[in-house]
C-alpha cells in the first residue's frame, strides 16, 4: 500500500510504559516520524484512556499500558490548507468570525486543522480552547460563533435551540424570484426535513435580468442540515453554486452568506448584534 496517497486507520494498544505516540506509530506504519508529527498537530491522532477518547497533539507525551492509540490517516484531508477567517469580535467567553467558503465548522476523526475552532485556538490572544456552538456549511460563508469554555458552549447552544438568536442570510438564487415576496410578506416554507420541523422565510431584494438571478434575504426559525438550500431549491430557485441541490455544472462558489446574528448575551445581559452588511 502506498502511504503517500492512503486512507487508513490504526488502533494500537500501548505495549509498554514510556513509549511516545510518534515512536509507536513509526513502528506500526511506514509513515515517517515527521509525517506522524504533522498528523498529530492536524488532529488525526487520538488516545483512549479508560472510557475517554481525546485528540493527542503532544509530541513528547509518554503513554502507558491500558491506553489505546488511534491514527486516522487520510492524505487528501491532511493535504488541505485552511482558509483564513476574519475575527469580527472577541467577547472572552466567545468569539465571532467571518468564515470563508471552504472552511469547516468542526473537525472529524481524520483531522481538524481546517476548522474555524482550531484556527481560533491557534490565533486568538490570550490562547483559549474553542468549542462548536452552531454550524455553517463548509461551502457557505459568513458569521459563525465559537465558544471558549464548555459552559459557554452549552449556554450559547441553548440559545440557538430555543430560537433566541436571530439569524439572517443573503443568497443569490437562479431565476426570477417572485417580486411579491417582500420583507413584510416573505415566502414562508414550512416543510419538514429528514423528519424534523423546518421553517424558512424568503424575501426578494434584487433581480438581475442579465444574469437571471435574484438576491434574497432569508430568515430561519430552525437550523436543519442544508435547510436554506433545500427549501429554496424546492421553490425552483436553487442557490447559485449549489452543486448538491442545484446545477452541477458551475464554477462559482456557493452564494450563501450568514450575514446577521442578534441575541441577548447570557453573560453580560447586553444585546449583541453582528451584521456583516454594517462593516
Amino acid at each position: 500500500m502506498s502511504y503517500s496517497s492512503a486512507r487508513f486507520e490504526k488502533h494500537i494498544p500501548v505495549p509498554e510504559t514510556g513509549i511516545t505516540a510518534v515512536a509507536l506509530l513509526a513502528a506500526e506504519t511506514e509513515l515517517s516520524r515527521q509525517t506522524i508529527k504533522k498528523a498529530m498537530q492536524q488532529g488525526a491522532v487520538w488516545l483512549t484512556t479508560g472510557k475517554r477518547t481525546q485528540r493527542l497533539r503532544r509530541i513528547k507525551r509518554e503513554l502507558t499500558p491500558g491506553q489505546t492509540l488511534h491514527l486516522y490517516y487520510d492524505e487528501a484531508v491532511l493535504r488541505q490548507e485552511p482558509a483564513e477567517p476574519l475575527l469580527v469580535a472577541d467577547r472572552g467567553h466567545f468569539s465571532v468570525w467571518n468564515k470563508p467558503c471552504g472552511m469547516y465548522s468542526q473537525g472529524s476523526r481524520w483531522g481538524d486543522h481546517c476548522t474555524v475552532t482550531r484556527w481560533a485556538e491557534q490565533h486568538l490572544l490570550p490562547q483559549r480552547s474553542a468549542f462548536v456552538v452552531h454550524r455553517l456549511d463548509r461551502a457557505a460563508n459568513g458569521l459563525i460563533m465559537v465558544a471558549h469554555e464548555k459552559q459557554a458552549a452549552a449556554r450559547l447552544s441553548a440559545l440557538f435551540q430555543s430560537r433566541e438568536i436571530e439569524k439572517r442570510y443573503r443568497i443569490w438564487v437562479e431565476g426570477e424570484f417572485p417580486a411579491q415576496a417582500t420583507a413584510a410578506a416573505p415566502v414562508k416554507v414550512d416543510h419538514d426535513l429528514d423528519g424534523r420541523h423546518a421553517v424558512s422565510y424568503f424575501s426578494r431584494l434584487q433581480f438581475e435580468q442579465q444574469t437571471n438571478r435574484s438576491l434574497l434575504n432569508v430568515r430561519i426559525e430552525t437550523g436543519r442540515k442544508h435547510q436554506i438550500r433545500r427549501h429554496v431549491a424546492a421553490l425552483g430557485h436553487p442557490v447559485i453554486g449549489d452543486r448538491l441541490y442545484g446545477s452541477t455544472h458551475t464554477d462559482e462558489d456557493l452564494q450563501l452568506t450568514a450575514c446577521y446574528l442578534a441575541f441577548i448575551c447570557p453573560f453580560s445581559g447586553q444585546q449583541q448584534v453582528f451584521d456583516l452588511l454594517a462593516f
